[in-house]
């Protein structure tokens, strides 16, 4: 609901069936396979684009965001039960990738940051003119 909520407010309908799937794999990525804190922050790039970006405390960084844009993550069997999330960000997003954060002072774990891109005309990303933390 703050997805659609903050996609809607900032004029953005056009992608935002698209935006709260994805967001939602992301984020339930997140919660199920990390012990600790996450966050979202969505950013309009302008010309109808908008930046999804999750952080998270762990350092695992999966495919295909950890891999060249022409990785795809393989098809899991028609009656797995999970596994389709990234699948999905693959297919419906017009691109991906993922950061390794590194070490923080103490020596733990920074965790990765996990984004995509929809919208506007599929171009190289441009100057951000408005960014929502949520």
């Amino acid at each position: 609901m703050t997805v659609r909520a903050a996609l809607d407010g900032h004029g953005l309908r056009e992608v935002l069936d698209v935006v709260e799937l994805l967001t939602s794999e992301l984020v339930t990525n997140a919660y199920r396979h990390t012990k600790g804190p996450a966050s979202l922050r969505l950013t309009a790039l302008g010309g109808g684009r908008l930046r999804v970006g999750v952080w998270d405390s762990s350092p695992y960084i999966p495919a295909p965001f950890g891999q060249p844009p022409c990785s795809r993550v393989a098809p899991v069997p028609a009656d797995a039960c999970c596994g389709r999330g990234l699948l999905l960000v693959q297919e419906c997003a017009d691109s991906w990738g993922g950061w390794s954060l590194g070490d923080d002072l103490l020596g733990r774990g920074a965790g990765k940051l996990l984004w995509f891109e929809v919208g506007g005309d599929g171009a190289a990303a441009r100057q951000s003119v408005a960014t929502i933390d949520v």
